[in-house]
């Protein structure tokens, strides 16, 4: 299992940004993959959920803010992030299962 984030960068507050994680070794369309994230100092927590069937989950502050979203034919999950608030910077990581890729990094100018 392979999973390689990217996208993650330095915005004011407010500002959107586009997370992705590409993903390998397994078959994408079987599986539902979360976003999580973990700010400096702070336990990690979970972000959100898209299942194989495509519903989706998040968690209660992102909710409105965030969109996830996946594409079955390039194996691809993503996090659109909206209206950015300075509580949300952290290092932000897609998961299948206990696995993780390493991560990308948001943070606020």
């Amino acid at each position: 299992v392979q999973l390689v984030e990217s996208g993650g960068g330095t915005v004011q507050p407010g500002g959107p940004l586009r997370l992705s994680c590409v993903t390998s070794g397994f078959v994408f369309s079987d599986y539902g993959l979360s976003w999580v994230r973990q700010a400096p100092g702070k336990e990690r927590e979970y972000v959100g959920t898209i299942n194989r069937n495509g519903s989706i989950y998040y968690r209660s502050t992102v909710e409105g803010r965030f969109t996830i979203s996946r594409d079955d034919a390039k194996s691809t999950v993503y996090l659109q992030l909206n209206s950015l608030q300075i509580e949300d910077t952290g290092m932000y990581y897609c998961q299948k299962g206990d696995s993780r890729g390493q991560g990308t990094q948001v943070t606020f100018s």
